[in-house]
């Protein structure tokens, strides 16, 4: 009989430090150490000038908004994000760096009312707070039950798969690692009695036969795999050979099922290669960018969420629907028409180089066609 299909909800960047952790119930000291912003109670007037009044002492719900419902709707099998944020009370800044990152760990509830399963950590702010701030983040989620590949106490652990047992039998694996070309300080790689990030050499044949070896080495005959990366720059919409070659090669030679890419400040174009699903940025779904200038013609207040259908047998895709938000008063909105035709339509500009086509679903959601 065949089983039913693997559903799993993936977004791009979730911060909710700075700005986002000042309207929680126990913001973190205010003071930050930016070349141009020195508190981040700034961050919150800056929204607040374009959108209005935000409440103060949110409950963990508010950032999540509309977006809720719909997850509560397609009832994922796992929900995974990258967490671009320390959770530590620790006040020492990781030094000549210029943004740090950090959420009170009293404000937890804030992922716990998304009922997150798996929170990448191979990202270029989990160590803003230094070694010890790690440390503390690491405490913190796995005593509240998150998953949390990409960061440890050393390489090892580090590399090590996050492994979520799956109704039905089997196990979804979900390994975490990210680039120098992410902005990931070359010093934050964990390694052998240090602690750190599963940090990529580069996208080369040395990568891939690490995250080969590292499969081999956790891998079950019924288990599905995702490889949640973290690389490129924040803007801008071209993806290079050598990304989209590494991609391919991870489903051809690893076995990966599905290639999970983030760290562009806005969502990139989507491919399906060998039937499997490769998402080369997820873009950011909650931040507190809110009211800052320079790049509207990317609209980063608009994100989206990814809905993924997966033959649980086979790891191949069955469907993608991506539902746009948008961001206003630090919490997520369902888009309008106009700017879900708007992603859909700036997307597909992109994706037409990777054979995909988004369709508009129902006036607010898209699906993906391949």
């Amino acid at each position: 009989m065949k089983k039913q299909p693997l559903k799993l909800f993936f977004a791009g960047d979730v911060m909710t430090g700075r700005g986002i952790d000042q309207i929680m119930p126990v913001p973190s000291r205010p003071r930050l150490y930016e070349p141009s912003v020195i508190d981040a109670r700034d961050y919150v007037a800056l929204a607040e000038r374009d959108a209005g009044p935000i409440p103060r002492q949110v409950s963990g719900d508010y950032i999540w908004g509309d977006a809720l419902p719909v997850l509560d709707q397609f009832r994922p099998d796992a929900r995974i994000v990258n967490l671009e944020t320390s959770l530590t009370t620790n006040d020492n800044p990781w030094p000549d760096k210029g943004i740090h990152y950090r959420m009170h760990p009293d404000n937890i509830g804030c992922l716990l009312a998304a009922r997150l399963d798996i929170c990448s950590l191979a990202n270029n702010h989990v160590l803003d707070w230094g070694r010890g701030g790690l440390e503390e983040t690491l405490r913190v989620l796995r005593t509240a039950g998150f998953l949390t590949p990409g960061a440890g106490r050393d390489k090892t652990e580090a590399m090590t798969p996050a492994a979520l047992p799956l109704n039905g039998g089997g196990r979804l694996l979900v390994v975490a690692c990210g680039l120098e070309s992410s902005g990931i300080p070359r010093d934050w790689a964990a390694g052998k009695g240090r602690s750190g990030v599963f940090l990529l050499p580069g996208l080369n044949d040395q990568a891939v036969e690490a995250i080969v070896r590292n499969l081999k080495r956790y891998r079950r005959t019924d288990d599905r795999v995702v490889v949640s990366v973290h690389w490129g720059g924040n803007w801008g919409y071209y993806v290079d050979d050598e990304a989209r070659l590494f991609a391919r090669r991870l489903i051809e030679e690893a076995g990966v099922d599905v290639v999970h890419g983030h760290s562009s400040h806005h969502p990139l174009g989507i491919e399906v290669w060998k039937g499997r699903l490769i998402l080369y940025g997820c873009g950011d779904l909650i931040n507190d960018y809110e009211g800052i200038r320079g790049y509207e013609a990317f609209h980063p207040e608009l994100s989206l969420l990814y809905l993924a259908t997966i033959d649980r047998d086979k790891g191949l895709l069955e469907g993608l629907r991506m539902v746009p938000m948008r961001m206003e008063r630090f919490r997520l909105n369902r888009a309008t028409p106009r700017e879900a035709a708007w992603l859909g339509d700036r997307l597909n500009e992109t994706c037409r180089d990777y054979g995909t086509v988004l369709e508009m679903l129902d006036g607010t959601s898209l699906e993906l066609a391949w």
